[in-house]
């Protein structure tokens, strides 16, 4: 089958591929984890694992994606062979589990934006209150349909119709909302200490393995890189683009917009805050809901004494945030999408499929935050596990052959060199062995009962859920590799 529809330009490629990576795990979870992990000392390893993690596995979804003209499932059999169609489905899986729920925080983000704009959220006396009346109630179900309405709309317009050309108008937008939330952030009173622990490393910190395993865990996070979102959208790149050239573009913009969003917190929190702000700022929970919907909010209130000007700086903060919420969401509902294209279905029929199974599979995480919590838990981690199955079907193809015929193939501007082959071959299956392994000693370490399936958080939960769509996935997979690839010859 050949690829009828394209990006209009590179821009309008990187524009797009930045909307995924560029998520609210830029803005809320980069900023807990740098304070739980030293500040400073957290952005070295955080660095090298960007070079040793996140840049190849983005190299390598280009250049899966251009390779392939397919979604994961069917780019898998071309690529590893017709018995590893599995391990595809296993990473549109992982992507659609996070969907499911990450639509629900694009909704709690687009509730929050109206609340500020209308000058509500900063009367309120309560934020914790405030923020607990909302979760339990009915509202995140209705903010929840509107998010994956307004991104079935956006993708059922196609690529360049919908994807890119909104993509364009969000992701500028957001960027300049950040930047101005920045530099009104660096000039208030007292922020300088935040910048100053933001990038002040102590060396004892750093020899800690945890921080170490937390950077990579955060590049895994926040980069896109694994998730087969990238890999979707390379379907769509024209076949002169460089992909090298256009993963590092990514990858560094991505982490710019990190650190960005990390000076603007620190700063805020450090400025403002009365109370002990590493305690505040290292809250965890579900979308970090300690720091970005009852602590910032209460923060933004003390910006001035005019509740109209702390209204539009927090009403800024919060479209930022469902914008970012917005790119990535879209690009989850595309590689869906793009994989029910792939067995044959339309795009306007796969689109409203789609649309309808997330809305009706995230209602558990919007009626229950237990179900949220569990599901970011098990498709979070899972996220290693698919970039460990990326470097696998590398592995199959043969590393050298990849990088020399399809990374540095036609449209190549800058060459990879076999420093590539060592990282995939070596670096990221043993970065995977490590992190799981850390993960599953941690779990069974914080939950004597680690086996049990049904709590909800711990490596019992994981790997039933895991092992059971596998299993179904390898029973399934002759099928798989028929209607995807044979089918699309």
């Amino acid at each position: 089958m050949k690829q009828q529809e394209f990006f209009s330009s590179r821009w309008a490629l990187i524009i797009s591929v930045l909307g995924i990576a560029v998520g609210t795990g830029n803005i809320w979870r980069f900023s807990r984890v740098v304070a739980q992990n030293g500040g400073g000392s957290f952005l070295i390893p955080w660095v090298i694992f960007l070079l040793l993690w996140s840049v190849p596995l983005i190299i390598a979804e280009f250049a899966i994606g251009k390779y392939a003209r397919l979604g994961p499932i069917g780019a898998f059999g071309k690529i590893a062979g017709k018995n590893f169609s599995w391990m595809g489905a296993f990473i549109v899986m992982v992507a659609t589990g996070i969907m499911f729920y990450y639509s629900v925080v694009t909704g709690w983000c687009l509730r929050y934006f109206f609340s500020a704009a209308s000058g509500n959220l900063m009367s309120v006396d309560n934020h914790l209150d405030y923020w607990n009346n909302f979760s339990s109630g009915n509202l995140p179900l209705l903010f929840h349909f509107i998010s994956i309405s307004i991104v079935a709309y956006i993708v059922y317009r196609g690529i360049t119709n919908g994807i890119e050309k909104f993509s364009k108008i969000l992701v500028p937008t957001l960027l300049i909302i950040l930047f101005g939330l920045f530099i009104r952030a660096i000039t208030l009173p007292g922020a300088f200490e935040g910048i100053k622990y933001f990038f002040t490393p102590d060396i004892n910190i750093i020899l800690d393995y945890k921080v170490w395993l937390n950077a990579l865990t955060q590049n895994a996070w926040d980069t896109g890189a694994g998730w087969g979102l990238i890999m979707t959208y390379a379907i769509y790149m024209r076949q002169k683009e460089d992909i090298s050239l256009n993963a590092s573009l990514i990858a560094f913009g991505n982490n710019s917009v990190s650190l960005i969003a990390g000076i603007t917190i620190f700063s805020t929190v450090f400025a403002l805050s009365s109370v002990d702000a590493m305690q505040q700022i290292s809250q965890s929970g579900p979308a970090n809901t300690g720091l970005t919907f009852i602590y910032l909010p209460k923060l933004f209130g003390q910006l001035s004494e005019s509740i109209f000007i702390n209204s539009i700086f927090a009403s800024a903060f919060f479209l930022a945030l469902f914008f970012a919420a917005l790119t990535s969401l879209i690009s989850m509902v595309e590689l869906a999408t793009r994989t029910l294209i792939d067995f044959g279905v339309g795009r306007r029929k796969a689109i409203v499929f789609v649309s309808v199974i997330c809305f009706l599979f995230g209602l558990p995480s919007a009626i229950n935050m237990n179900v949220l919590i569990n599901q970011d838990w098990v498709w979070g981690v899972g996220l290693l596990v698919s970039g460990a199955f990326i470097a696998f079907a590398i592995l199959r193809f043969g590393v050298n052959n990849f990088r020399t015929e399809v990374i540095n193939g036609i449209g190549s501007d800058v060459k990879i060199g076999i420093w590539y082959n060592a990282i995939i071959k070596y670096l990221i299956p043993v970065q995977v062995i490590i992190l799981v392994s850390w993960w599953m000693i941690s779990s069974v370490s914080w939950d004597p009962e680690w086996w049990n399936p049904f709590h909800t958080e711990n490596a019992g939960t994981a790997l039933f859920q895991w092992g059971l769509v596998i299993i179904i996935f390898i029973i399934f997979n002759n099928y798989m590799y028929k209607k995807t690839v044979e089918n699309n010859k």
